[in-house]
């Protein structure tokens, strides 16, 4: 969506389409949304000029099913990204309806592992600087202010960036969750994924900064919601072991999952996060072990 060029000297304008949701980024009703409430702000003495040569950014974004959270995502980045590309895996309910409303390029495609779906939205973005958000994830105003600050004059290829990670609508200060960074912010040209159907990761061919300012990351906001991804996320990383020779070890699940449990709960101090690190742990190490047993089963129903 092209920014408006002021006219006259410089003052202060809004330009405002109503978007009757725009307030709380939640959509109660995809379907009656109506379009977007939208504000371009030029202040007496900012340089509208210097804004329009700045780097350019897209936001890409994979979703499924995700009409409930996908426009909080997708306005956190209003200002900060020139356009939003957004790769939709067949969703069933009004995730692509959402993101065209808010001005999304969007591209329904079958979900064909976490790498090549994302390969394909970064085959997408058409500017020199390329942010990836998952739908359940927002940008907070001083990371995005670091951000259009540092890619003026940085000589990086990419940046890692902090996460300030929630679990059942409370932050989680440790669980081992506080000191994740992952690298999110890259030249489009000289980045890819790699991995396969679960577990993927973005390299970019150069020198990796890191910025300071987090995203904030809802991961799941019930229990149910997270035993909903639960199966799916399992099932994947069985399959995956599966075709990189993983076999399963009775002996090894033994050894692995008691440890699991005590890394997280008392070397990463889940302890200290109360009842949720207390679930985080628990569930975490109970995702160890039906992805072993769903590699068991693997193993019994192709080796007989």
């Amino acid at each position: 969506m092209a920014l408006l060029q002021p006219r006259g000297k410089w003052y202060s304008k809004v330009i405002e389409i109503n978007f009757h949701f725009i307030q709380t980024a939640v959509v109660p009703n995809p379907a009656t949304a109506v379009p977007l409430f939208i504000r371009f702000g030029f202040s007496r003495g900012k340089c509208y000029n210097s804004l329009m040569k700045s780097p350019r950014i897209t936001l890409f974004i994979i979703a499924h099913n995700e009409e409930s959270k996908i426009a909080k995502c997708i306005l956190s980045a209003r200002g900060l990204a020139n356009e939003v590309v957004v790769v939709n895996g067949l969703s069933k309910d009004k995730t692509a309806l959402v993101c065209r409303e808010l001005g999304a390029q969007v591209f329904d495609r079958a979900f064909d592992g976490f790498a090549s779906q994302k390969n394909f939205a970064l085959s997408k973005v058409t500017s020199e600087w390329a942010l990836n958000l998952d739908a359940d994830e927002t940008l907070s105003p001083q990371l995005k202010e670091e951000i259009a600050r540092v890619i003026q004059t940085t000589d990086c290829a990419g940046f890692e960036i902090p996460f300030c990670n929630y679990f059942l609508g409370k932050k989680m200060r440790f669980s081992g969750l506080n000191k994740e960074k992952h690298l999110r912010l890259v030249r489009t040209q000289q980045a890819r994924y790699v991995g396969g159907l679960v577990h993927e990761g973005l390299e970019a061919n150069g020198k990796i900064g890191t910025l300071k300012h987090p995203i904030n990351h809802y991961s799941y906001d019930s229990i149910e919601t997270y035993f909903r991804k639960f199966n799916k996320y399992t099932s994947l990383a069985a399959n995956q072991m599966y075709q990189n020779g993983r076999r399963f070890s009775l002996l090894f699940m033994l050894v692995t999952i008691p440890f699991e449990f005590i890394k997280r709960y008392v070397l990463k101090l889940g302890v200290l996060d109360g009842m949720r690190g207390l679930l985080w742990a628990s569930f975490s190490t109970f995702y160890v072990w039906v992805k072993y047993a769903k590699l068991w089963q693997i193993q019994e129903q192709n080796e007989k």
